[in-house]
C-alpha cells in the first residue's frame, strides 16, 4: 500500500475509534475538511463536528470502498456511514432509527499530511432516514417572509380561555437553536400543567414566538413558578440570550361556531347547536381541537 492510501486509511480508523484528536492529527497545518454540511473545518473545528456526529450516532461507523489512489497525492474513497440516532440531532431529541448514509471522499495529501478533504453525499438523505421533514422554501418574498413551526397538544378540546404570546429576537443562528431547545423543553414540561391546552412554537427570520392555548387568563403563571421556563428567562433578563421580546396574555373576545361537514349529506353543521347530530341523522365528526 502507497503511504498515501495508508495515512487515508489511518485516517478512517481515526474516525471508526472516535478518536477526535487522531483525525486532527492527520491534517496539515491549515488543512480543512469540507462536506454538503460543513465548509471550511480546520483544526479542533474538525474535531468538534466529528464529536458532534458521534453524539447523535454513538455506535457510527464508517464502511469504507477503497480507497483509491487517483492521482499525485489525490486519493478517493467511497463509503458507507452506519449508525443508530440515540443522542441529539440538529437541535431535536433522539428518533431510534438507524441510518445507512452513502458518499464519498475526495483527499489530497501533502508529503505525509492531508491537506484537504472534500466529501459528498446526499444532504437530505440522514433527515430522511430520521423521520424528519425537509422543507425547501426561500427566506423572504417582499412583503412575505418565511418561516417554520412546531405543536404540542394536551389533546383536550375545550375552548380556550386565554393565550400566551412570548417573542424573543435571536441574535445568530445560534442562539436561535438555543432558544428553539428551550421552547421545546418547555412545551414537554407544560403537558404537565393541569390547565394548559396546547403550544405552539414558530420562528421566521430572528423573530421567535410562541402561542400558547389555557384554561384561563391566570393559568399561564404555572410557567413563573418552576421548570425551564424560569431558567430562560432569567437567562433573558440576564446578559446571555436574546436582543429583546416580550411577553402576553390574551383572553378570547368571543369563539364562533366550531362548524364540522357530515360525511352523510355534506352539509356543514354547527355542532354545539346540533348537539353532534346532522339533520340528515347521521353522527358528526368530532370536532378538531381549537388550538
Amino acid at each position: 500500500m502507497s503511504d498515501a492510501l495508508q495515512l487515508v486509511q489511518e485516517y478512517f480508523d481515526a474516525w471508526n475509534r472516535q478518536d477526535a484528536a487522531g483525525i486532527v492529527a492527520k491534517f496539515a497545518e491549515g488543512g480543512t475538511y469540507n462536506d454538503p454540511l460543513a465548509q471550511e473545518l480546520s483544526g479542533e473545528a474538525i474535531a468538534a463536528y466529528a464529536r458532534g456526529l458521534w453524539e447523535a450516532f454513538p455506535d457510527l461507523s464508517l464502511e469504507i470502498v477503497g480507497p483509491t489512489l487517483v492521482g499525485d497525492g489525490q486519493v478517493a474513497a467511497r463509503w458507507l456511514m452506519k449508525g443508530a440516532n440515540t443522542g441529539p440531532f440538529q437541535g431535536l431529541p433522539p428518533s431510534g432509527r438507524s441510518v445507512a448514509l452513502p458518499g464519498a471522499d475526495f483527499i489530497t495529501i501533502t508529503g505525509d499530511k492531508i491537506r484537504s478533504v472534500q466529501g459528498y453525499f446526499d444532504a437530505g438523505e440522514v433527515p430522511r432516514q430520521l423521520g424528519l421533514q425537509i422543507l425547501v422554501q426561500p427566506y423572504a418574498l417582499v412583503p412575505y417572509q418565511f418561516g417554520r413551526a412546531v405543536s404540542v397538544q394536551s389533546g383536550k378540546k375545550n375552548k380556550p380561555g386565554a393565550f400566551s404570546i412570548t417573542v424573543l429576537h435571536a441574535r445568530s443562528e445560534q442562539e436561535r437553536e438555543q432558544i428553539g431547545d428551550y421552547s421545546r423543553q418547555i412545551g414537554s414540561e407544560m403537558l404537565a400543567m393541569p390547565e394548559f391546552i396546547s403550544w405552539t412554537g414558530i420562528v421566521v427570520g430572528d423573530r421567535m414566538m410562541t402561542v400558547t392555548a389555557w384554561d384561563n387568563a391566570e393559568s399561564p403563571r404555572w410557567l413563573t413558578r418552576q421548570g425551564t421556563h424560569v431558567e430562560t428567562m432569567q437567562k433573558f433578563f440576564g446578559p446571555e440570550l436574546a436582543a429583546g421580546g416580550y411577553t402576553s396574555v390574551w383572553v378570547p373576545e368571543r369563539f364562533g361556531a366550531t362548524w364540522v361537514r357530515c360525511t352523510q349529506c355534506s352539509r356543514m353543521t354547527d355542532y354545539q347547536k346540533a348537539n353532534g347530530q346532522c339533520e340528515c341523522g347521521q353522527t358528526l365528526p368530532e370536532p378538531p381541537p381549537y388550538w
